[in-house]
Protein backbone atom coordinates (compact mmCIF):
# COMPACT_ATOMS: atom_id res chain seq x y z
CA UNK A 1 0.00 0.00 0.00
CA UNK A 2 1.29 3.47 -0.55
CA UNK A 3 1.42 5.40 2.78
CA UNK A 4 0.71 8.79 1.34
CA UNK A 5 -1.54 9.52 -1.34
CA UNK A 6 -2.64 13.14 -2.65
CA UNK A 7 -6.01 13.67 -4.09
CA UNK A 8 -6.52 17.28 -6.06
CA UNK A 9 -10.28 18.29 -6.52
CA UNK A 10 -13.17 17.17 -4.55
CA UNK A 11 -15.94 17.87 -6.74
CA UNK A 12 -18.20 15.58 -7.79
CA UNK A 13 -16.25 12.93 -8.48
CA UNK A 14 -13.36 13.48 -6.40
CA UNK A 15 -15.45 14.02 -2.79
CA UNK A 16 -16.25 9.90 -3.56
CA UNK A 17 -13.07 9.19 -4.52
CA UNK A 18 -11.30 10.75 -1.66
CA UNK A 19 -14.00 8.96 0.97
CA UNK A 20 -13.12 5.65 -0.66
CA UNK A 21 -9.11 6.02 -0.14
CA UNK A 22 -9.63 6.89 3.28
CA UNK A 23 -11.96 3.96 3.96
CA UNK A 24 -8.92 1.90 2.19
CA UNK A 25 -7.02 3.69 5.24
CA UNK A 26 -4.31 5.58 2.79
CA UNK A 27 -2.99 8.31 4.52
CA UNK A 28 -4.66 11.29 2.37
CA UNK A 29 -4.16 14.91 1.89
CA UNK A 30 -6.54 17.04 -0.13
CA UNK A 31 -6.32 19.89 -2.21
CA UNK A 32 -9.49 21.89 -3.23
CA UNK A 33 -9.71 25.26 -4.58
CA UNK A 34 -13.02 26.20 -2.03
CA UNK A 35 -11.56 24.94 1.32
CA UNK A 36 -15.41 23.94 2.63
CA UNK A 37 -15.45 21.12 0.56
CA UNK A 38 -13.15 19.14 1.82
CA UNK A 39 -14.53 19.69 5.90
CA UNK A 40 -16.37 16.55 5.54
CA UNK A 41 -13.13 13.97 4.06
CA UNK A 42 -10.94 16.21 7.06
CA UNK A 43 -13.37 15.15 9.30
CA UNK A 44 -12.66 11.25 8.71
CA UNK A 45 -9.17 11.57 8.84
CA UNK A 46 -7.74 13.49 5.99
CA UNK A 47 -5.61 16.72 5.75
CA UNK A 48 -6.02 19.67 3.63
CA UNK A 49 -3.40 21.39 1.64
CA UNK A 50 -3.42 24.96 0.89
CA UNK A 51 -2.13 24.41 -2.21
CA UNK A 52 -1.16 21.54 -4.75
CA UNK A 53 2.14 21.29 -4.04
CA UNK A 54 1.14 21.48 -0.41
CA UNK A 55 -0.56 18.43 -1.03
CA UNK A 56 1.75 16.58 -3.40
CA UNK A 57 4.82 17.04 -0.59
CA UNK A 58 5.81 13.59 0.50
CA UNK A 59 2.52 11.84 -1.41
CA UNK A 60 3.94 8.29 -3.26
CA UNK A 61 0.43 8.84 -5.65
CA UNK A 62 -0.77 11.85 -6.99
CA UNK A 63 -4.08 12.28 -8.61
CA UNK A 64 -6.13 14.71 -10.08
CA UNK A 65 -9.90 15.01 -10.65
CA UNK A 66 -10.79 18.48 -12.02
CA UNK A 67 -12.75 19.84 -14.96
CA UNK A 68 -10.84 20.31 -17.52
CA UNK A 69 -7.75 21.10 -19.15
CA UNK A 70 -7.35 24.95 -18.14
CA UNK A 71 -8.26 23.35 -14.59
CA UNK A 72 -5.38 20.27 -14.62
CA UNK A 73 -2.97 23.07 -16.14
CA UNK A 74 -3.32 25.34 -12.86
CA UNK A 75 -3.02 22.32 -10.54
CA UNK A 76 0.02 20.68 -12.23
CA UNK A 77 2.25 23.48 -13.36
CA UNK A 78 1.02 26.92 -12.32
CA UNK A 79 1.95 28.89 -9.25
CA UNK A 80 2.77 26.18 -6.38
CA UNK A 81 1.36 23.57 -8.87
CA UNK A 82 1.72 20.16 -7.43
CA UNK A 83 4.86 18.52 -10.35
CA UNK A 84 7.40 20.79 -8.81
CA UNK A 85 6.42 19.01 -5.33
CA UNK A 86 6.55 15.61 -6.76
CA UNK A 87 9.17 13.46 -5.46
CA UNK A 88 9.44 9.82 -6.45
CA UNK A 89 5.89 9.87 -6.94
CA UNK A 90 3.27 8.19 -9.59
CA UNK A 91 1.87 11.11 -10.87
CA UNK A 92 -2.03 10.02 -12.37
CA UNK A 93 -4.47 12.45 -14.38
CA UNK A 94 -8.30 11.03 -13.92
CA UNK A 95 -9.85 13.95 -15.01
CA UNK A 96 -11.95 14.31 -18.54
CA UNK A 97 -8.67 16.02 -20.37
CA UNK A 98 -7.43 16.56 -24.28
CA UNK A 99 -5.20 13.59 -25.50
CA UNK A 100 -2.79 16.52 -26.37
CA UNK A 101 -2.84 18.53 -22.91
CA UNK A 102 -1.99 14.48 -21.63
CA UNK A 103 0.94 13.87 -24.18
CA UNK A 104 2.30 17.89 -22.80
CA UNK A 105 1.65 16.94 -19.07
CA UNK A 106 2.99 13.39 -20.02
CA UNK A 107 5.97 15.56 -21.35
CA UNK A 108 6.91 17.40 -18.37
CA UNK A 109 6.30 14.59 -16.01
CA UNK A 110 9.17 12.32 -18.03
CA UNK A 111 11.36 15.22 -17.63
CA UNK A 112 11.19 15.40 -13.93
CA UNK A 113 11.85 11.62 -14.21
CA UNK A 114 8.35 10.73 -12.88
CA UNK A 115 6.11 8.03 -13.81
CA UNK A 116 2.86 8.98 -15.19
CA UNK A 117 -0.64 7.43 -16.01
CA UNK A 118 -3.39 9.10 -17.49
CA UNK A 119 -6.50 7.14 -16.04
CA UNK A 120 -9.84 9.21 -16.64
CA UNK A 121 -12.71 7.42 -15.01
CA UNK A 122 -16.41 5.94 -15.95
CA UNK A 123 -19.30 6.54 -13.87
CA UNK A 124 -20.30 9.54 -12.21
CA UNK A 125 -21.02 10.71 -9.02
CA UNK A 126 -22.98 7.63 -7.42
CA UNK A 127 -20.39 5.08 -8.58
CA UNK A 128 -17.57 7.37 -6.80
CA UNK A 129 -19.21 7.64 -3.83
CA UNK A 130 -19.61 3.63 -3.82
CA UNK A 131 -16.41 2.77 -5.24
CA UNK A 132 -17.56 1.56 -8.14
CA UNK A 133 -16.00 3.25 -10.78
CA UNK A 134 -14.01 2.00 -13.71
CA UNK A 135 -10.49 3.17 -14.44
CA UNK A 136 -9.77 3.46 -18.19
CA UNK A 137 -5.60 3.60 -18.45
CA UNK A 138 -2.74 4.63 -20.31
CA UNK A 139 0.78 4.13 -19.47
CA UNK A 140 3.26 1.50 -18.74
CA UNK A 141 2.49 -1.43 -17.15
CA UNK A 142 5.47 -0.77 -14.28
CA UNK A 143 3.98 2.13 -13.37
CA UNK A 144 0.24 0.99 -13.09
CA UNK A 145 1.33 -1.95 -11.37
CA UNK A 146 3.21 0.64 -8.23
CA UNK A 147 -0.66 2.35 -8.20
CA UNK A 148 -3.18 -0.12 -8.70
CA UNK A 149 -3.99 -0.43 -4.80
CA UNK A 150 -4.85 2.79 -4.69
CA UNK A 151 -6.70 2.96 -7.51
CA UNK A 152 -8.77 -0.65 -6.70
CA UNK A 153 -9.75 1.26 -3.42
CA UNK A 154 -12.08 3.48 -5.85
CA UNK A 155 -13.06 0.82 -8.59
CA UNK A 156 -14.47 -1.88 -9.46
CA UNK A 157 -12.21 -2.32 -12.68
CA UNK A 158 -8.92 -1.26 -13.60
CA UNK A 159 -8.94 -1.57 -17.83
CA UNK A 160 -4.95 -0.92 -19.50
CA UNK A 161 -5.24 0.40 -22.72
CA UNK A 162 -1.86 1.00 -23.75
CA UNK A 163 0.37 3.87 -24.27
CA UNK A 164 0.21 7.12 -22.19
CA UNK A 165 -2.75 8.96 -24.15
CA UNK A 166 -4.76 5.96 -24.27
CA UNK A 167 -7.21 6.60 -21.35
CA UNK A 168 -8.16 10.13 -22.63
CA UNK A 169 -8.92 9.01 -25.56
CA UNK A 170 -11.28 6.11 -24.79
CA UNK A 171 -12.98 8.65 -22.44
CA UNK A 172 -13.90 10.89 -25.02
CA UNK A 173 -15.17 8.04 -27.23
CA UNK A 174 -17.05 6.76 -23.53
CA UNK A 175 -18.53 10.29 -23.26
CA UNK A 176 -19.39 11.17 -26.68
CA UNK A 177 -21.57 8.37 -27.18
CA UNK A 178 -23.07 9.17 -23.80
CA UNK A 179 -23.72 13.06 -24.45
CA UNK A 180 -25.37 11.98 -28.16
CA UNK A 181 -27.76 9.56 -26.03
CA UNK A 182 -28.78 12.03 -23.64
CA UNK A 183 -29.30 14.60 -25.86
CA UNK A 184 -31.63 12.01 -28.26
CA UNK A 185 -33.41 11.30 -25.69
CA UNK A 186 -33.90 14.60 -24.51
CA UNK A 187 -35.95 15.08 -28.03
CA UNK A 188 -37.39 11.65 -28.20
CA UNK A 189 -38.59 12.35 -24.79
CA UNK A 190 -40.45 15.93 -25.39
CA UNK A 191 -42.12 14.06 -28.55
CA UNK A 192 -43.21 11.35 -26.64
CA UNK A 193 -44.97 14.20 -24.23
CA UNK A 194 -46.43 16.23 -27.14
CA UNK A 195 -47.89 13.40 -28.85
CA UNK A 196 -50.38 11.83 -26.79
CA UNK A 197 -48.22 8.39 -25.94
CA UNK A 198 -48.46 7.24 -22.46
CA UNK A 199 -44.90 8.25 -21.37
CA UNK A 200 -44.84 6.16 -18.97
CA UNK A 201 -45.85 2.80 -21.70
CA UNK A 202 -43.73 4.49 -24.27
CA UNK A 203 -40.33 4.49 -22.01
CA UNK A 204 -40.99 1.20 -20.81
CA UNK A 205 -41.19 0.00 -24.83
CA UNK A 206 -37.65 2.07 -25.11
CA UNK A 207 -36.02 0.69 -22.16
CA UNK A 208 -36.70 -3.20 -22.52
CA UNK A 209 -36.46 -2.69 -26.62
CA UNK A 210 -33.53 -2.18 -28.75
CA UNK A 211 -32.59 1.86 -27.67
CA UNK A 212 -32.26 0.31 -23.90
CA UNK A 213 -29.15 0.68 -22.12
CA UNK A 214 -28.38 1.94 -18.23
CA UNK A 215 -27.64 5.22 -19.23
CA UNK A 216 -31.83 5.48 -21.21
CA UNK A 217 -32.85 4.40 -18.00
CA UNK A 218 -31.42 6.68 -15.38
CA UNK A 219 -31.35 9.73 -17.60
CA UNK A 220 -35.24 9.14 -18.49
CA UNK A 221 -36.19 8.80 -15.12
CA UNK A 222 -34.45 12.55 -13.97
CA UNK A 223 -35.84 13.99 -16.76
CA UNK A 224 -39.60 12.88 -16.03
CA UNK A 225 -39.34 13.50 -12.36
CA UNK A 226 -37.43 16.89 -13.15
CA UNK A 227 -34.96 16.33 -10.09
CA UNK A 228 -31.43 17.78 -11.46
CA UNK A 229 -29.39 16.91 -8.83
CA UNK A 230 -25.89 16.80 -9.90
CA UNK A 231 -24.29 13.31 -11.23
CA UNK A 232 -23.00 14.45 -14.13
CA UNK A 233 -22.47 18.22 -14.71
CA UNK A 234 -24.44 19.43 -17.83
CA UNK A 235 -21.51 22.51 -18.58
CA UNK A 236 -19.00 19.21 -18.54
CA UNK A 237 -20.70 16.98 -20.96
CA UNK A 238 -20.77 19.63 -22.94
CA UNK A 239 -16.86 20.49 -22.78
CA UNK A 240 -16.28 16.55 -23.37
CA UNK A 241 -18.02 16.77 -26.60
CA UNK A 242 -16.08 19.97 -27.73
CA UNK A 243 -12.68 17.75 -26.37
CA UNK A 244 -14.40 15.12 -28.45
CA UNK A 245 -14.63 16.49 -31.94
CA UNK A 246 -11.10 18.31 -31.59
CA UNK A 247 -9.57 14.87 -31.06
CA UNK A 248 -11.80 12.73 -33.91
CA UNK A 249 -11.09 15.54 -36.43
CA UNK A 250 -7.57 15.13 -35.83
CA UNK A 251 -7.65 11.46 -36.85
CA UNK A 252 -9.90 12.73 -39.93
CA UNK A 253 -13.16 11.48 -38.44
CA UNK A 254 -16.13 15.14 -38.49
CA UNK A 255 -18.62 13.64 -35.50
CA UNK A 256 -21.66 15.88 -37.00
CA UNK A 257 -24.12 13.91 -34.21
CA UNK A 258 -21.42 15.42 -31.74
CA UNK A 259 -21.77 18.76 -32.98
CA UNK A 260 -25.89 18.65 -32.97
CA UNK A 261 -25.93 17.20 -29.49
CA UNK A 262 -23.43 19.89 -28.05
CA UNK A 263 -25.51 22.38 -29.63
CA UNK A 264 -28.49 21.25 -27.70
CA UNK A 265 -26.75 21.44 -23.93
CA UNK A 266 -24.73 25.14 -25.47
CA UNK A 267 -28.67 26.62 -25.41
CA UNK A 268 -29.27 24.83 -22.04
CA UNK A 269 -26.38 26.05 -20.67
CA UNK A 270 -27.77 29.77 -22.17
CA UNK A 271 -30.64 29.13 -20.21
CA UNK A 272 -29.22 28.82 -16.71
CA UNK A 273 -28.84 25.12 -16.51
CA UNK A 274 -24.69 24.73 -16.68
CA UNK A 275 -24.87 23.88 -13.39
CA UNK A 276 -27.15 21.19 -12.88
CA UNK A 277 -27.19 17.30 -14.25
CA UNK A 278 -27.24 17.20 -17.96
CA UNK A 279 -30.33 15.17 -17.97
CA UNK A 280 -32.02 18.88 -17.70
CA UNK A 281 -30.87 19.32 -21.26
CA UNK A 282 -35.23 18.27 -22.30
CA UNK A 283 -36.26 21.83 -20.30
CA UNK A 284 -35.40 23.85 -23.00
CA UNK A 285 -37.07 21.60 -25.79
CA UNK A 286 -39.66 21.15 -23.00
CA UNK A 287 -40.41 24.70 -23.09
CA UNK A 288 -39.96 25.78 -26.65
Amino acid sequence: MAENVALLGLGTMGAGMAANLLKAGFSLTVYNRTSAKAQVLVGAGAHFASTPAAAAKGASVIISMLADDAASREVWLGEEGALEAAEDAILIESSTVSPAWIAELAAVAAQRGSDFLDAPVTGSRMQAEAGQLSFLVGGSEAALEKAAPVLKAMSKEIVHLGSVGSGAKMKLINNFLCGVQVASLAEGLTWIERSGLDREKALSVLKSGAPGSPLLGAISARMVSKKYDVNFLLRLMTKDLLYAQNEATDCNVDLKTAKVARSLFEVAIAQGFGDEDMSSVIEPLRNK
